[in-house]
């Protein structure tokens, strides 16, 4: 199935029970987003307001006010978010729907992708995570997220689900954080919103060229597998602005983009910002 940017698509097997959802505002806070595992709320707030995640200070809202929240793969099933400002307060409990994750098998791979044993390549695995860990951790003050996302590619083939339990040559892995969309060699990749590069390598063992976009307030969109890197670390960009090439670099099998999003260190479906 091939599918474009203007197409109505569902990014996971959860999509049509996450519906978009919006709350109440007549006390000064306004939710809208996916309610499911690996989905999000987008709230508007009054401007720099805390948010509480289940009485957790996690983020504050923008200087307009807009602020994001993002549920992991394993999101209980209710969450409770409350803004705070002065002596003013807002809160609402959310019920999370469940996700359906199938499990996936990919053979073939070199098994020094899925197990490495050399020493040498296990420090340079260390120190690529701490280079990754460095990018997550970009927190720009800003609020491009709340328009929602464009796809990353212009046609695509959906090849894994976001949250799949993964089998590499016969052995469980962790799920799968991100959504692969195969795509010929060499096939433009486009911001799906307006950030800045927080990171942008070749040659990652696993990832291959990988950029990471800080959209704002922590929430972090990857792009890996890529033949070419068109951006910079530190780079501002706008919706649409090419960023690199589908390929298929570090651990893939076959050309194609995986789409991965954070939002603090908890996992997220990019698809279900698609139209948000």
């Amino acid at each position: 199935m091939i599918l474009n940017r203007r197409s109505i698509v569902i990014g996971s097997g959860a999509l049509l029970a996450a519906g978009a959802a919006r709350g109440q505002d007549d006390d000064g806070l306004t939710l809208t987003g996916r309610y499911v595992q690996g989905g999000h709320a987008i709230g508007r707030t009054w401007p720099r307001a805390l948010i509480f995640v289940d009485g957790e200070s996690l983020t504050a809202a923008s200087a307009d006010g807009w602020f994001i929240i993002g549920f992991d793969r394993d999101a209980p099933a209710s969450v409770r978010i409350e803004s705070r400002l002065d002596a003013r307060s807002a809160r609402r409990t959310l019920d999370i729907a469940p996700g359906r994750f199938p499990s996936t098998s990919i053979n073939g791979l070199p098994p020094a992708t899925v197990e490495p044993t050399d020493p040498e390549l296990l420090a340079r695995i260390r120190e690529e995570v701490v280079l990754k860990t460095e990018g997550f951790a970009s927190r720009t003050d800003a609020d491009h997220f709340h328009d929602g996302f464009a796809w990353p590619l212009e046609g695509f083939r959906v090849t894994s689900r976001w949250g799949s339990q993964r089998i590499l040559n016969g052995t469980p892995a962790r799920p799968h954080y991100g959504i692969d969309l195969a795509a010929p060699q060499g096939t433009a990749i486009r911001a799906p919103a307006a950030g800045r590069v927080a990171l942008a390598r070749s040659g990652l063992h696993f990832e291959g060229g990988l950029v990471l976009i800080d959209h704002g307030q922590g929430l972090i969109s990857a792009y890996l597998h890529q033949s070419r890197l068109e951006v910079e670390a530190g780079q501002e960009l706008r919706r649409g602005d090419l960023i690199g090439r589908v390929g298929m670099t570090g651990r893939a099998t076959g050309p194609h983009l995986c789409w991965r999003l954070k939002w603090r260190n908890r996992n997220m479906d990019p698809s279900l910002m698609v139209n948000t």
